[in-house]
């Protein structure tokens, strides 16, 4: 990715050109087998509090992909240097067009680690941290999340309306550190054209 060094954790990061975009293929390690966890290409150098993130993303599944992988990509921020804590936000591609309306509703995630998985977050708070948005497999999805103290604020496809917020971001305001590539179980993820702004 232009600009960027990146540093594979748990994932294998390789430069691609896909769909007439140069990019960086994303693919998680199969050993890692528990969910949310830290599997991404985290950019070296970058430190992160509040500000801008904007990416293009594109899903596939791979072919031996479980029957529950849903295309699974998107950003980790502020992680700090072992990599012990995060906040990411997440697409379920699979999800969006799918003939379920509880589905559609779990197409887009946030999740907190090491505390805050997706499973306790759906569990406690149903419904807080996941939305819909209309997205495929296959097909370039322009993200932008904006970060201030506790909030994130998630921007599909050029909407002028978030599809997902978020307002207590479980680190809190002062947490800060790397962007990372996040990727899951199942998924071939592809990034382009990231663009980051600090605040």
């Amino acid at each position: 990715m232009k600009g960027f060094e990146l540093q594979a954790v748990s994932v294998s990061a390789t430069a691609a050109t896909i769909m007439k975009k140069d990019a960086v293929r994303v693919i998680k390690d199969p050993a890692v087998k528990e969910f949310d966890e830290p599997t991404f290409a985290k950019l070296k150098g970058v430190r992160f509090k509040d500000g801008m993130i904007e990416v293009k993303v594109l899903s596939r599944l791979l072919k031996d992909a479980p029957d529950f992988a849903r295309g699974f990509t998107g950003i980790a921020f502020r992680i700090n240097e072992d990599n012990a804590k995060f906040e990411c936000i997440y697409l379920r591609p699979t999800n969006a067009r799918a003939d379920q309306q509880l589905r559609r509703n779990r197409s887009i995630q946030y999740f907190s680690f090491p505390g805050f998985k997706f499973e306790r977050l759906r569990k406690e708070t149903p419904g807080e941290y996941e939305s819909y948005a209309d997205m495929g497999l296959d097909e370039w999805i322009d993200l932008k999340i904006e970060v201030k103290g506790t909030q994130a604020k998630l921007f599909v496809n050029g909407h002028k309306q978030p599809a997902l917020i978020v307002n207590d971001l479980k680190h809190g305001p002062d947490a800060s550190g790397a962007i990372g590539l996040w990727v899951d179980i199942g998924t071939e993820g592809y990034f382009s054209g990231l663009r980051i702004r600090n605040d």
